[in-house]
């Protein structure tokens, strides 16, 4: 169903089925609200959203799993589906050569042939280029790790990734950088850790049963009659597209991703592979049925590309650099006097975000839904 509603208002109005709109949609609903979730694509889940090739269940905007030491975040994620235990621990292809990520012993070994910690950590501080005072991404990573890991792992990727060079990004795009001094490939040491067995498109459709949802509508282009049927709404699509980029658009980079279905077991052996060069005009390969260690006798890859960003096209990663924080603050400062919505999700406050912290600001969100509401 995709026509506009046409029955009486509604206690609230949640403007996109992403993670984030889809759990404040949940716990409205369940607390006895009526609801009404408006999604622009022509299905739920936002970026989480999966399809089925082959059995396979394909991560349609980049991989997705739940990583978090929350237990209970982990269990109501649980109580809409089945997990199946995942370790994320890509694979980085450097020019034809491979190396275990996150850094660790293992990454150390295959740069420099060290097998202890001590050799290891020795090496690395060879490599080190001090810097008292960085000023830019690059002098900051040299200053932690050296030369070969940032040349070989992090330059080309990075620069690929924000459409800049190193030189001209801060360097707290990469706060801190853990460099594990054993053989370990757990890229999140989180205590749950997990994919929905049977696909994140299941999984939405569980968490969003029985509540009225509306695909293929833009909500900006029916806003005034949609407002005249609830006197709160929950945004989650870019704030500064909602005040008509009042104080000028934010910033942005884009996805593109090519799916490739392929008549073999097993392509590359494993899910992810970063590759890590500056000539390797994608970001990484996803082979999908390695999330969940699928039989099937085809399988699925997917090129990841990074790419340029303008409004209109869709947003998926901010730039969070000083330019673009000022602005978004003013947004935020305008939204905090707006009585009549709520601004959440990576794109509603303007954000990375992961998929446990998602669920506790969207509680959050529901608390101060609940005041306003009952005021």
């Amino acid at each position: 169903m995709n026509r506009l509603p046409l029955r009486g208002k509604y206690d609230l109005i949640v403007v996109g089925a992403g993670l984030f709109g889809s759990t404040v949609a949940r716990l409205a609903t369940d607390a006895g609200m009526d609801v009404l979730v408006i999604e622009k694509r022509e299905h739920v889940g936002g970026n989480c959203w999966s399809f089925k090739r082959f059995g396979i269940d394909v991560h349609a905007y980049g991989p997705h799993a739940l990583h978090t030491n929350d237990k209970s975040v982990w269990e109501w994620f649980c109580s809409f589906a089945d997990f199946t235990p995942c370790v994320m621990s890509p694979i980085a292809n450097y020019k034809g050569s491979l190396y275990s990520l996150p850094f660790s012993m293992r990454t150390f070994y295959e740069l420099w042939g060290v097998v202890t910690p001590e050799e290891a950590a020795r090496k690395l501080e060879e490599q080190r280029v001090l810097c008292g005072n960085p000023s830019n991404l690059e002098e900051h990573v040299l200053s932690m790790v050296g030369s070969d890991v940032y040349e070989k792992l992090v330059k080309g990727y990075t620069e690929k990734q924000y459409g800049r060079s190193c030189k001209e990004l801060p360097s707290s795009i990469i706060a801190r950088m853990p460099l594990l001094m054993t053989f370990d490939v757990d890229y999140n040491h989180k205590k749950y850790q997990g994919i929905p067995t049977e696909g994140w498109d299941a999984f939405f459709r569980c968490l969003l049963k029985d509540i009225e949802v509306l695909t293929k509508v833009d909500f900006l282009e029916v806003r005034s009659e949609l407002e005249t049927l609830t006197g709160q709404t929950v945004f989650t699509g870019p704030i500064d597209e909602y005040y008509d980029y009042r104080f000028g658009p934010l910033e942005y980079r884009g996805r593109r991703f090519e799916h490739e279905e392929l008549a073999m077991s097993n392509y590359q052996g494993c899910a992810l592979m970063n590759f890590t060069d500056a000539e390797t005009p994608w970001l990484r390969t996803i082979e999908h049925k390695h999330f969940v260690r699928s039989n099937s006798p085809a399988t699925v890859v997917t090129r990841e590309y990074a790419t340029s960003w303008r409004p209109g096209d869709e947003p998926y990663y901010t730039v969070n650099d000083e330019e673009n924080q000022e602005r978004y603050g003013r947004y935020r400062d305008l939204a905090s006097r707006d009585e009549r919505v709520l601004f959440g999700g990576r794109l509603g406050e303007y954000r990375y975000y992961a998929m446990d912290d998602v669920v506790l600001s969207a509680r959050r969100c529901f608390s101060l839904i609940e005041r306003r509401i009952n005021v």
